[in-house]
């Protein structure tokens, strides 16, 4: 059985179910309340689908006012709240309790503004990340942030995880994109932070908030940075016939102050399941890197010419350039399926830790070893450019004991992650999977400072109070909160 617990249900909220929801259906609408466990059950769990819980309501709004009017009632009430994006979180972010509401932004789809002279696109952030570049494609812009989700995630989990993606190397992740939030605090009052002008002075709340994991606010509206599509893109296929060479030409691309837009890593076990499932024409080796640059012809070319040197010292086994946008989407379509394909071999754990580049080859080598100690097979594949690493360990969910094992074997590689001089996640969030790994990388001081930050923004901890934070760290904020 899964082994993370969560907090004892309210038995008073419980107790007052009926009119708790009476009352949401009061402020938004009945269409918008969902009650029915039949129908809730689809709200159970997000992507780390190992652990689930009926919430108590389900809440659905199509606009900031409902939001916060929701969120006044819930308030009111004492009720904890989880805010939901499209529930693609791996760590258990979105996961609710029994006597939660569950508010969901999923249907707030609008694009509010397009201002390409300025460089901004304002949404509602349940509208999906990819759906965001398809609107702006027509003008040559495009939003940076390209998550492997990202034809599911929205933008409202995107600035809650501060989720990345392939291109983040050149071009950042979440928080170097944001430029301005409209939120819903705790107690329904709506705040608007930042915004396109970036004239804003004082303390750096949208970075607080970016990252947040739902925790400090539900953030309901977004300005976003967009950039003009380049004047090209190419991507290369290196393969190396060991896992550490891999790693060390990423270590050398990054030393020699080359900035490619995306380095991506992909092992033995992975292309084997990718080849199988997108086609995309992989070598047979122990890994792969797709490095992609871009740029004028001239600039291209030179990049390549310098990778390929770079490469070459470690003796490739292959060394493949893109020559058309067909070959380009070949290559990206692997990568962009591999954690589909990889479903294909199994139950997996996804995880995400993030090292020093300079480490990587050693990394590589430490979660082999300790593949064979737990004798469970792990596959790799991740943002090698910023060392943001997703180990999938492989195991059956219907084998006592597995699931166990898995857990504890990336507990391991994670208090690996941290001491090399890395950190617990990089774009996935602590949610409930890494929560009681935080005392690895944070004192008790850090931490009682994270959550008197919570406290401020979130005094009667509602907002996702059962992540993030180990339980008993968090028990006296929690117990002294006042609840309906």
């Amino acid at each position: 059985m899964p082994t993370i617990a969560m907090p004892e249900p309210d038995l008073g909220i419980l107790a007052r179910a009926s009119q708790i929801i009476e009352r949401l259906t009061a402020v938004v609408s009945a269409e918008a309340v969902i009650s029915d466990p039949q129908e809730t059950r689809a709200y159970e769990c997000d992507a780390l689908a190992a652990y689930r819980c009926l919430p108590l309501a389900v809440v659905l709004p199509r606009t900031t006012e409902e939001v916060s009017a929701a969120m006044k009632v819930c308030h009111e009430m004492g009720v904890p709240v989880i805010p939901r994006g499209a529930g693609t979180s791996l760590a258990g972010g979105a996961l609710p309790t029994a006597d939660s509401v569950v508010i969901g932004i999923m249907r707030m789809r609008d694009i509010l503004e397009i201002d390409t002279a300025n460089r901004f696109v304002r949404v509602q952030t349940g509208v999906t990340n990819l759906s965001v570049s398809a609107e702006l494609e027509a003008s040559g812009f495009f939003y940076a942030p390209d998550p492997s989700s990202q034809l599911a995630c929205t933008i409202a989990g995107n600035i809650a995880m501060n989720s990345g993606g392939a291109h983040c190397l050149k071009h950042g992740v979440t928080t170097n994109n944001l430029m301005g939030i409209r939120m819903v605090m705790a107690s329904g009052e709506i705040v608007d932070i930042g915004g396109p002008l970036l004239s804003g002075s004082g303390l750096d709340i949208l970075g607080l908030l970016c990252g947040s994991e739902g925790q400090l606010a539900i953030v309901t509206e977004a300005t976003l940075r967009i950039l003009p599509r380049p004047e090209g893109a190419r991507p290369m296929l290196i393969g190396f016939d060991s896992a550490e060479t891999a790693g060390e030409c990423v270590a050398r691309i990054v030393r020699s102050g080359l900035l490619p837009v995306a380095i991506e890593y992909m092992d033995d076990v992975c292309l084997r399941a990718v080849d199988a499932f997108a086609n995309a024409g992989y070598p047979k080796c122990a890994a792969v890197l797709i490095v992609e640059v871009e740029g004028s012809e001239d600039e291209i070319l030179h990049q390549i010419m310098r990778i390929r040197q770079i490469a070459a010292e470690l003796n490739p086994v292959e060394f493949r350039t893109s020559r058309n946008a067909d070959e380009s989407l070949k290559i990206w379509k692997g990568r962009k399926s591999a954690f589909g394909a990889m479903g294909r071999l199994g139950d997996y754990l996804c995880l995400d830790g993030t090292v020093p580049v300079s480490k990587l080859p050693y990394m590589l080598k430490r979660i082999g070893e300790l593949s064979k100690d737990y004798g469970l097979e792990v596959a790799n594949v991740f943002h090698a450019g910023d060392g943001n690493m997703h180990p999938l360990i492989l195991f059956n969910a219907n084998a006592p004991g597995e699931l166990e094992r898995a857990e504890a074997f990336g507990a391991d590689i994670l208090r690996l992650c941290v001491d090399v001089g890395g950190c617990l996640t990089g774009e996935h969030g602590v949610g409930i999977e890494k929560r009681d790994l935080m005392t690895k990388q944070y004192s008790a001081d850090d931490l009682a400072i994270q959550m008197e930050i919570k406290s401020v923004f979130d005094p009667d901890w509602l907002l996702n109070s059962a992540k993030v934070f180990p339980l008993e760290a968090s028990k006296p904020y929690r117990d002294k909160a006042v609840r309906g």
